[in-house]
Protein backbone atom coordinates (compact mmCIF):
# COMPACT_ATOMS: atom_id res chain seq x y z
CA UNK A 1 0.00 0.00 0.00
CA UNK A 2 3.06 2.31 0.26
CA UNK A 3 3.34 2.98 -3.79
CA UNK A 4 -0.58 3.62 -3.69
CA UNK A 5 -1.58 7.95 -4.17
CA UNK A 6 -3.40 9.44 -1.21
CA UNK A 7 -6.30 11.39 -2.81
CA UNK A 8 -4.77 14.42 -2.07
CA UNK A 9 -2.37 13.48 -4.91
CA UNK A 10 -4.63 12.78 -7.66
CA UNK A 11 -5.10 15.47 -10.14
CA UNK A 12 -8.82 15.20 -10.07
CA UNK A 13 -9.86 15.28 -6.32
CA UNK A 14 -11.45 17.87 -4.34
CA UNK A 15 -11.93 20.34 -7.61
CA UNK A 16 -8.10 20.08 -8.75
CA UNK A 17 -8.71 19.21 -12.19
CA UNK A 18 -7.54 21.43 -14.75
CA UNK A 19 -9.95 23.56 -16.41
CA UNK A 20 -9.16 21.91 -19.92
CA UNK A 21 -10.39 18.76 -18.38
CA UNK A 22 -13.79 20.64 -16.81
CA UNK A 23 -14.52 22.22 -20.20
CA UNK A 24 -13.97 18.87 -22.04
CA UNK A 25 -16.50 17.02 -19.42
CA UNK A 26 -18.80 19.61 -20.25
CA UNK A 27 -18.77 19.43 -23.80
CA UNK A 28 -19.11 15.45 -23.70
CA UNK A 29 -22.31 16.05 -20.97
CA UNK A 30 -23.58 18.59 -23.51
CA UNK A 31 -22.78 16.66 -26.87
CA UNK A 32 -24.66 13.64 -24.87
CA UNK A 33 -27.34 15.53 -23.68
CA UNK A 34 -27.95 17.51 -27.44
CA UNK A 35 -28.07 14.23 -28.86
CA UNK A 36 -30.73 12.97 -26.76
CA UNK A 37 -32.67 15.43 -27.46
CA UNK A 38 -33.03 15.25 -30.92
CA UNK A 39 -33.25 11.25 -30.97
CA UNK A 40 -36.16 11.94 -28.46
CA UNK A 41 -37.71 14.33 -31.17
CA UNK A 42 -36.76 12.36 -33.93
CA UNK A 43 -38.40 9.30 -32.47
CA UNK A 44 -41.37 11.01 -31.06
CA UNK A 45 -42.00 12.61 -34.84
CA UNK A 46 -41.36 9.96 -37.16
CA UNK A 47 -42.59 6.65 -35.24
CA UNK A 48 -45.78 5.41 -36.20
CA UNK A 49 -47.63 2.80 -34.65
CA UNK A 50 -49.92 0.51 -37.31
CA UNK A 51 -52.56 -1.49 -35.34
CA UNK A 52 -52.86 -3.80 -38.71
CA UNK A 53 -51.53 -6.81 -38.37
CA UNK A 54 -52.87 -8.13 -41.12
CA UNK A 55 -51.23 -9.36 -44.64
CA UNK A 56 -52.85 -10.29 -47.97
CA UNK A 57 -53.40 -13.77 -47.40
CA UNK A 58 -54.12 -13.55 -43.57
CA UNK A 59 -56.14 -10.30 -43.74
CA UNK A 60 -56.83 -10.75 -39.99
CA UNK A 61 -60.63 -9.81 -38.78
CA UNK A 62 -62.83 -8.65 -41.40
CA UNK A 63 -65.80 -6.63 -39.39
CA UNK A 64 -66.90 -4.85 -42.72
CA UNK A 65 -70.43 -5.65 -43.11
CA UNK A 66 -70.31 -6.62 -47.32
Amino acid sequence: MKDEPTLDQIDDYNNNESPQKRRTVRLVVLFLLVVGIAYSVAKYNYSTEDDYIGSENKPGINISNN
